[in-house]
């Protein structure tokens, strides 16, 4: 491959010679380019990789490319953190606020830290059963199946048990809102007789 490069760019030297020589330029003449352009390579071979790269970071900055970038001045998050070889998988979630991913025993973790406030949404105690059923029925699938990852801790829920304590609160919900009733102001008899008869 170097080969074939080497050849193309000998052609295209050859090619702007003779344009050189068409445009009257002597021998002695081309002999100072070829040595001017050698020269100029030999530059561009002593110039090290990091002093490049420090002309092209202050060259950026001094053309404004690190302006408002996002963590100026910031720790860099996750910097001195161990490593995580699933990390890209993990930021990929956070960002996107994907849900539902991720093995069934975290999964059903948070579900059932969530389920009363779920329960408490429901309107009919046949959705309330319904809804207990499909969880429990869920939690046994899941510890039957022997797909790895963590162990599946979460516990089934009495679908009685459950009921009764959605009646509950449901109970105690109705109690904090009902508005409670003025006390009647007390009057003297004849004030309420005369009211009375009004």
């Amino acid at each position: 491959m170097s080969g074939a490069g080497d050849f193309k760019r000998r052609l295209e030297r050859a090619a702007e010679l003779r344009s050189y020589r068409g445009a009257g330029i002597s021998a002695e003449e081309e002999a100072e380019l070829d040595a001017a352009e050698e020269n100029e390579r030999q530059k561009r071979r002593k110039v090290d990789d990091a002093k490049r790269a420090e002309y092209l970071i202050r060259d950026a900055m001094a053309q404004g490319k690190f302006d408002n970038l996002k963590y100026a001045g910031k720790p860099i998050p996750g910097l001195g953190e161990a490593f995580d070889p699933d990390w890209w998988v993990k930021g990929l979630i956070q960002r996107e606020n994907i849900s539902g991913l991720g093995p069934q025993a975290i999964l059903l973790r948070t579900e059932d830290a969530e389920l009363d406030g779920r329960l408490d949404a429901q309107f009919t105690e046949k959705q309330v059963r319904d809804i207990l059923t499909d969880f429990n029925a869920r939690v046994i699938d899941a510890r039957r199946q022997l797909q790895g990852g963590p162990p599946v801790i979460t516990k089934t829920r009495d679908v009685e048990a459950e009921v009764a304590r959605w009646h509950e609160r449901r109970a105690a919900r109705g109690k904090a809102q009902a508005p409670e009733p003025e006390p009647e102001v007390s009057r003297c008899w004849w004030q309420r007789l005369w009211r009375g008869t009004t």
